[in-house]
This record gives C-alpha cells, sequence and structure tokens, in this order.
C-alpha cells in the first residue's frame, strides 16, 4: 500500500521554504496556432530520461513520447510531479501503487497515446520552488519539447499528489496563460503561489482525513480559483467520515472555459482511493477516470480571453536593420479603460528572422510565430499607459515587421 507521510514539522518547513518564490516568465502560447515549433521536424528527443540545463544548474526528467508519433499532429503535453521522497521514475513506472496501471497518476494508459508525458525529478525529491527555480525547470523543458516535438500548445497539462500537488498549484498561479488545467492531489501550498490572480482550469482532489495536509488547505487552494473564474462560491457536498466513498462537485457560474471541479473522499493522504476499501489502488481508484475527463474536455483551442474588456490595444514596432541582423523595439499602449493584469504579445516573425535575444519579456519560440510574455515588472499595464519591449534578430532579408500583434486573444491596432 502506498502511503506518503510528511510530518508536521518537514511541513512547516516545507511551507515556509515555498512561500515568496517568484517565477520567472513562461512561454505562453495564446495565439490562434496551437502547434509547436517542432511539428513537421523528425525528432531527435526519444523516451527515456534527459538531462537539460537550467538556471545554471543540471537537472533531468523522464519524457514519454506516444506509440507510433506522428510529427504533423499535435499532441497533448502532461507532467506528472512527484511527491516528497518520491521520483521521477516513481511517476514514470508507477510502481509505487501498481506498476504500468498507475504510470502518471494512472493518466498514461487513459491518454491510449493520445499525449507527450514528461516526469521532472525534484531537488532532494521535493520541490522547494527556492527563487522560483522549479518554475524555471518546467519552462525549460517546455520549451525543450515543443521545439522538436509536435504539441499543441493549448493542451498543457499538469497534476501531481502531496508535494507534486503543491508544485502543480504552484504553476496555476504563476503559470495560468501556460497551462490549460491543473489537478492537485492532497496538496498545500508549499511550493509557493507566484501571481495567482488569473483564471486557470483547476481540479482539486483531497482526502477528509488527510493527517498531513489538512483538507482545510485544500479547500483554501480550490476557493483561489473558484474566486479567479467567477464561479458561483459554494460549500460543496462531501462524503460522511466512514462513508469510504467521493463526491465530486462541478462549479457552476465559472466563466466559459474555466471550470473548477471539486472530489472529496473519505480517506487519509493517499494518491489512489478507492471507494469501498481503505489504502491505495491503482486498478480500483476512480481518481484517474475523473482527472482524465476534466483534462480531456478541452479542445484544440485557446481558452476565451477571461477579461476581454482589458484586451484594448495599440503597438508601434520600430526597426532597425543591418547587413544581416536587426533590432525591433516594440511599444504595447492600453487603449482600453481598465488595467491590464498580465499579457501575451503574438506576432509571427517574417521568413528568414529569429530572435537571437530579447529584453523586457520572454520569447518563445525564436521563429515564426513568437509569444512574448511579460516579466515581473511589467506586468501591469494601466490605462492610457505603454510599455516597451524588443528583440534582437537574425534575417536573410526580410526585415519586415510583422503584420499584426494579438495581446490576450485581441487584436491591437498597429500604428
Amino acid at each position: 500500500m502506498f502511503r506518503h507521510r510528511l510530518g508536521p514539522v518537514v511541513a512547516a518547513v516545507l511551507l515556509v521554504l515555498g512561500m515568496g518564490s517568484t517565477a520567472t516568465a513562461a512561454p505562453a502560447q495564446n495565439g490562434t496556432l496551437a502547434a509547436s515549433a517542432g511539428c513537421g521536424k523528425a525528432p531527435t528527443l526519444t523516451s527515456g530520461t534527459r538531462s537539460i540545463q537550467t538556471s545554471g544548474k543540471n537537472r533531468s526528467y523522464i519524457l514519454r513520447i506516444p506509440d507510433g508519433y506522428d510529427r504533423s499532429r499535435p499532441y497533448r503535453l502532461i507532467f506528472g510531479l512527484h511527491w516528497l521522497g518520491g521520483t521521477s521514475t516513481d511517476v514514470d513506472t508507477g510502481r509505487t501503487v501498481q506498476t504500468g496501471v498507475w504510470a502518471y497518476y494512472g493518466l498514461q494508459r487513459l491518454a491510449n497515446n493520445s499525449a507527450v508525458f514528461a516526469a521532472p525529478q525534484g531537488f532532494n525529491n521535493g520541490w522547494g520552488n527556492s527563487g522560483g527555480e522549479d518554475v524555471v525547470f518546467v519552462d525549460d523543458i517546455i520549451r525543450q519539447i515543443e521545439a522538436d516535438l509536435c504539441v499543441d500548445t493549448t493542451q498543457r497539462f499538469a497534476v501531481g499528489f502531496s508535494y507534486g500537488g503543491a508544485m502543480s498549484y504552484s504553476l496555476a498561479c504563476s503559470r495560468a496563460n501556460v497551462f490549460r488545467a491543473v489537478a492537485v492531489q492532497s496538496g498545500g501550498v508549499l511550493s509557493g503561489c507566484s501571481g495567482g490572480t488569473q483564471p486557470i482550469a483547476y481540479m482539486g482532489i483531497h482526502g477528509l482525513r488527510d493527517g498531513v495536509l489538512n483538507i482545510s488547505g485544500g479547500r483554501s487552494m480550490r476557493d483561489r480559483f473558484v474566486r479567479n473564474n467567477g464561479c458561483t462560491a459554494q460549500n460543496p457536498p462531501e462524503p460522511s467520515q466512514g462513508s469510504l466513498t467521493h463526491r465530486v462537485t462541478t462549479y457552476s457560474g465559472c466563466r466559459a472555459g474555466y471550470p473548477v471541479v471539486w472530489a472529496a473522499f473519505d480517506e487519509g493522504h493517499i494518491a489512489a482511493p478507492q471507494d469501498g476499501a481503505t489504502g491505495d489502488s491503482g486498478s480500483r481508484t476512480w481518481v484517474p477516470a475523473e482527472v482524465w475527463r476534466f483534462f480531456s474536455q478541452f479542445g484544440s483551442t485557446n481558452p476565451p480571453d477571461p477579461d476581454p474588456g482589458t484586451g484594448a490595444c495599440r503597438v508601434t514596432d520600430t526597426v532597425s536593420a543591418w547587413n544581416t541582423g536587426l533590432t525591433s523595439s516594440i511599444t504595447i499602449a492600453n487603449t482600453s479603460t481598465t488595467a491590464i493584469n498580465g499579457w501575451s504579445l503574438v506576432f509571427t516573425l517574417p521568413a528568414g528572422q529569429a530572435i537571437t535575444s530579447g529584453w523586457s519579456a520572454d520569447y518563445s519560440p525564436s521563429s515564426g510565430q513568437v509569444t512574448a510574455r511579460n516579466v515581473a515588472y511589467n506586468a501591469e499595464i494601466a490605462p492610457g499607459t505603454s510599455t516597451t519591449i524588443g528583440f534582437q534578430a537574425n534575417h536573410t532579408g526580410n526585415t519586415a515587421e510583422p503584420a499584426s500583434f494579438t495581446l490576450n486573444g485581441t487584436a491591437c491596432t498597429v500604428a
């Protein structure tokens, strides 16, 4: 039986470590094109353990590419995040509950080769996220995978149990424009919550008798996204103690495309609860089916603009070119009457242009359809004000500026 125990002293220490973490910007894809840069390419990545340099450190993750991989088909990308003391191998194999059946929290078999899976390895088998480094780690994994494999950039998901749930929650807070949905199983606020003001499809799962990370914390985490997603507040029904059952509630009133689901079960701090019996069961647990149902409901489109009133914008792009290089200075003006809190600017570079460096935004990928996402200090653009970003690029002769710009899903006027 797989039970993860996190002592109260350790939990308190981890809570302190997780608070105040500041994540850096992430690669976002808010344009209409869902295919990653790796679509159409012969892949060089293979399934297995991959090494990656991130934040000046060498780290690893396990990658699983679908059988019969089709480089012209954009796949979902699902992150499975391990618990404290767990490993990426535990997630990849499912061995702590039931080998194979429980791989990636039981989602790999349900995906039936429709998704690319990644299992990152945390420092000290946890997710302290010091200075936001674990969020940046996930950012860098996304870049590496999507530059080589065909991924639907509107279909990124994260799931984790306990400390892995805490890390999934941290991604929901800081990368709401990057991930389509998260599932937080028996989590706590251990990995920080940088941001936490934007909507994202959110599923919370928690045991009534959790003696490690109390269900009250899970309810509070859930309620943050009940508010962010504009759902109708309620106290959803939960099973009675001793019933060994579960109750699933889908909140009403949520903004289109931003559902919140809460699943409470009568058990403790376990990852694969089953109705009618105690302990974990890979084959009898109801959790994977509920999580897969939640993730797979989303089609290959961007979610609706959560606040379309903040999208009015004007862009001015000044290009200075020489020989085979150029710089582009882009000014984004908020012409609406409401502040823009968090932004992603999408534009398509002319053929032959490739970004080599940039400032005041995070750019991904370097060519084709590019998304520039705000950094911490310029996330807010007040009404009637502007912010300026820029990049340097190589070119093969075409030095034109992009023909159009889209801010948070809304087309901008080009000055």
